[in-house]
């Protein structure tokens, strides 16, 4: 059974970072995809960041290119977010998730390419 677990969700300040982890267990997902969606309250989910494939090609979405960095350690099964500059605008439920599939176009941000999501963890961005 896989299953995902993300961690590091907080209250910040706006400007600070946080660093979110997702531990994936099951099955690897090495060379598949993982990435990262976000929902804010009366929001629908949105694509924030995947990684991909052996080599890891990344995407974003354009609000957060420039202070986000999605990484992966095949090794331990994880994928992290790391969240510098946070705005009020990024506060959301953020949530992980995983495809055995790689990324071709733009599928990777959508929801149903991902075959597996993690229960999510708050983040809070105060002003």
């Amino acid at each position: 059974q896989v299953q995902l677990v993300e961690s590091g969700g907080g209250l910040v300040q706006a400007g600070d970072s946080l660093r979110l982890s997702c531990a994936a267990s099951g099955r690897p997902f090495g060379h598949g995809t993982m990435g990262w969606f976000r929902q804010a309250p009366g929001k629908e989910r949105e694509f924030v960041a995947a990684i991909s494939g052996s080599y890891g090609s990344t995407y974003y979405v354009d609000s957060v290119k420039g202070r986000f960095t999605i990484s992966r350690d095949n090794a331990k099964n994880t994928v992290v977010l790391q969240m510098n500059s946070l705005k009020p605008e990024d506060t959301a439920v953020y949530y992980c998730a995983a495809s055995i599939a790689l990324i071709v176009g733009g599928a990777g941000r959508d929801l149903g390419f991902y075959d597996y999501w993690g229960q999510g963890t708050q983040v809070t961005v105060s002003s």
